[in-house]
């Protein structure tokens, strides 16, 4: 697919319905990943983002192990809904979870003390870029992805099966897959109420 820029930001949706049906190949996928994660800026050039794919049993062990954590908390009668999100996650190719390294936050934080209240700020925004530049990429290959927050109830169990670093805070997960729907209109408040421009 070859879009402008434009393009590919206006065509960028959250996407809920997707298959694990392959869009492109694993390789494909690390390229892309590989790319963003090099690519992406960060505050200080600290390239404080972390970044783990998961892809078929690794990515449905994830989506099992959310199922389980959120089981134990919501009320049953609410919960068939919560296990149908949940699933139609899991159906999916694979999901991508996104971390900043709190170690190095910290470690700037204590070199930069002026600026000690920012950092993880700044960490946030780089992460947010981070994001942005791999769900557009995902979406321009043919991927359908939506952006999730199940941190931190799932932090814990998800650093044991995957051995992430202690200092590696869950920031999201990006489940992706074959779209088998077109995204919903998305409702566009008036650009006039949300932008100024002085000269």
């Amino acid at each position: 697919m070859s879009k402008t820029f434009t393009e590919a930001v206006e065509s960028r949706r959250s996407v809920y319905a997707i298959s694990g049906e392959p869009v492109i190949s694993d390789e494909r996928i690390e390229e892309l990943i590989v790319h963003a994660v090099t690519h992406t800026p960060s505050a200080f050039n600290s390239q404080s983002g972390r970044v783990i794919v998961l892809l078929g049993n690794s990515h449905k062990k994830l989506w099992k192990i959310t199922e389980d954590t959120l089981r134990k908390i919501v009320p049953a009668e609410r919960f068939h809904t919560t296990e149908e999100r949940i699933a139609s996650f899991g159906s999916g190719y694979g999901t991508v979870l996104f971390f900043e390294d709190m170690a190095l936050v910290e470690s700037l934080q204590n070199q930069f003390p002026a600026y000690k209240d920012n950092f993880p700020i700044w960490s946030l925004q780089s992460s947010g870029m981070l994001q942005y530049v791999i769900w557009t990429s995902l979406q321009e290959e043919g991927f359908g992805s939506s952006l999730q927050h199940y941190n931190p109830l799932i932090d814990d169990e998800v650093k044991r099966q995957w051995e992430v670093p202690d200092s590696w805070k869950l920031i999201a997960q990006m489940p992706f897959g074959k779209p088998l729907m077109e995204a919903g209109e998305k409702e566009i408040k008036p650009v006039e109420d949300r932008l100024k421009v002085f000269k």
